[in-house]
């Protein structure tokens, strides 16, 4: 394949990934941690290409230490979950730059900021595809887990089931998806390719099954209509597969704002009353098998 063709089949499996690791996020209330970690990638990436080291194994253990000092952080009683995640959002991004400034080697910093597709490797390739074929297993796996402890995490307890699990698998998938897709949107833009499929998807669909039909779907065709956008406008690639998920995510605001006003105008005078227009909110049915 020449260069094109494998930025095609790389934004093709990131889109897919982002979209079903998307959908834990979006389900789980996970996307300000999501951002953290994709700007925690950031040190890492720069001190592997500082030491010569592979650029997803540094970004790996850059992710894996944060991820443990959040959760240090977030069991301290008057800090919480939010505040670690925005120790590790801000001391991972000036770790990075601080890392940057001070190096020696002529380094391009924006091709981690910003993804540069257009040069992905074999192994690039290799590791979004075994990614993904995780994501996928687990879900089938531990699908039921996931969702029991994401929509009632106090029952799931009380079921005798530790919640732990779910939570660990969780954040693997992120941190794992955060570092296979930074080729193609960078440590900056990741947050959009992940959330924003998965956003669409539940505001369009109820059922969490589609939601993991819909959001690798509109993950995908993000990332197509992005990398044919840089080709043909010349702009560059991350850039505009985050604005194509952004306007997919805003194209899926508008259907259900339009199906739902009819539904409103239905309802008798009284239900109406205290509703605010222009707003609603879509729900997710969780149905087990």
């Amino acid at each position: 394949m020449d260069f094109f063709q494998s930025a095609m089949l790389e934004v093709v499996l990131a889109g897919a990934l982002a979209g079903v690791v998307g959908v834990l996020v979006v389900l789980r209330e996970r996307a300000f941690f999501t951002m953290s970690l994709t700007h925690a990638t950031f040190p890492g990436a720069v001190a592997a290409a500082i030491l010569g080291v592979s650029i997803p194994l540094g970004a790996a253990a850059a992710a894996i230490a944060l991820i443990a000092i959040a959760l240090g952080i977030g069991r301290i009683r008057s800090q919480g979950p939010a505040v670690a995640s925005g120790v590790m959002l801000t001391a991972g991004f000036a770790l990075g730059a601080f890392l940057q400034s001070v190096t020696p080697l002529a380094i391009d910093v924006e091709s981690f900021l910003v993804g540069q597709v257009l040069a992905v490797t074999a192994a690039d390739l290799a590791l979004t595809a075994a990614v993904l074929a995780a994501a996928i297993g687990i879900w089938a796996i531990f699908g039921r887990h996931l969702l029991f402890s994401s929509a009632d995490e106090a029952g799931y307890r009380r079921a005798g089931l530790a919640p732990w699990l779910p939570e660990v698998l969780s954040l693997a998938l992120i941190a794992g998806t955060v570092v296979a897709i930074m080729p193609v949107v960078g440590a900056i833009l990741g947050v959009a390719l992940i959330v924003a499929p998965a956003a669409a998807a539940r505001l369009v669909v109820r059922d969490w099954r589609w939601m993991l039909v819909l959001a690798p779907a509109v993950g995908i065709v993000s990332g197509v209509l992005g990398l044919l956008a840089s080709r043909w406008l010349d702009i560059a690639a991350g850039g505009a597969i985050a604005l194509v998920a952004a306007f997919a995510y805003g194209l899926a605001w508008l259907i259900n704002s339009l199906r739902a006003r009819p539904a409103i105008r239905s309802r008798p005078p009284a239900q109406r009353s205290g509703m605010h227009a222009g707003h609603s909110h879509a729900t997710i049915e969780v149905r087990t098998p």
